[in-house]
């Protein structure tokens, strides 16, 4: 008995089936001919030509020492030089438009984005009544363009006593900032699973808790990307500063970068030079934010 026991072959394990044939057939390779892909990178080598252009002619124009520069553009290769650069740092007010758009612009950004945080957290989360109405009526306000809102708005401004100061102008451009980042923050919570708020009241959290200590930090990526929206809304806006700001010690570097051009003077060199200098507080938000750039518009995207 126990030896024929023993010789009784023992049945090998079932093996696995190839990899290959779990996922099916692999679908042939389709390489990309050689014109196809010349017409490709070509189009690409266009589309960043034509996007990169006026930036690169802004930063070769002020190059130039003169004012008429821009209309020889060769003087500059000959001579290029950084002197409007030193004249604007030094012989203009451009600390002081500097440190006003900070301002306004940082402002803007905390207050747009806390409010515009609240407003799509509880539009995704909570059911309570004008829900819907409330969302149509942020993009409603998106409607109007600046000319028929400047009126008005201006009124309110000076009836609040609001002229020519830091909040008024902050205030404006968070009215324009907060319904789009209102919509795009709502579409980004509505990706985040409702078993974390559900875990947060379990634990013990308000619902502001909840909001504020486990959705927003999973949130970041949305959150970036409504911070460099409102901060690029507030960092290049003239029309409303421009009408807002009476003083020339509260202008921003939008209105200041006016002063350079006149009906009897231009002066494009500092004009340019300006410019520039300005395009780098914007590059390098740019630069800190755009790892979540991608995946906060396409996750706020998602659902509406």
């Amino acid at each position: 008995m126990t030896t024929a026991a023993a010789s009784t072959p023992t049945a090998a394990p079932p093996t696995a089936p190839p990899a290959a044939a779990v996922a099916g057939p692999r679908r042939p390779h389709r390489r990309r001919g050689a014109a196809s892909s010349l017409t490709l990178h070509g189009g690409l080598a266009v589309t960043a030509f034509v996007a990169a252009f006026p930036v690169l002619w802004i930063a070769y124009i002020s190059l130039g020492g003169d004012k008429f520069d821009y209309q020889h553009p060769g003087r500059i290769l000959d001579h290029p030089t950084l002197s409007n650069y030193g004249h604007v740092l030094t012989e203009t007010n451009f600390g002081t438009w500097m440190t006003n758009s900070l301002i306004v612009a940082f402002g803007t950004t905390l207050i747009g984005v806390l409010i515009a945080a609240g407003a799509g957290y509880a539009v995704s989360r909570m059911r309570f009544l004008g829900r819907g109405t409330l969302m149509y009526t942020f993009l409603l306000t998106q409607m109007f363009p600046v000319a028929v809102l400047m009126v008005p708005l201006y009124k309110i401004m000076a009836g609040l006593g609001l002229l020519d100061t830091y909040s008024g102008l902050i205030l404006i451009y968070c009215s324009t900032a907060v319904p789009y980042c209102a919509w795009l923050l709502k579409g980004y919570f509505d990706t985040i699973p409702v078993d974390i708020d559900e875990a947060g009241r379990i634990d013990g959290l308000s619902p502001f808790g909840t909001f504020w200590r486990l959705v927003l930090p999973l949130a970041r990526p949305g959150l970036s990307v409504a911070a460099f929206y409102t901060f690029i809304t507030a960092w290049g806006e003239v029309a409303y500063a421009s009408h807002f700001m009476l003083s020339e010690d509260r202008y921003t570097l939008a209105v200041g970068l006016q002063t350079y051009v006149s009906q009897f003077n231009s002066q494009w060199n500092l004009m340019a030079a300006t410019s520039v200098l300005i395009a780098v507080p914007a590059a390098l938000v740019f630069y800190v934010v755009q790892k979540h750039l991608v995946s906060g518009l396409t996750s706020g995207g998602t659902k509406g």
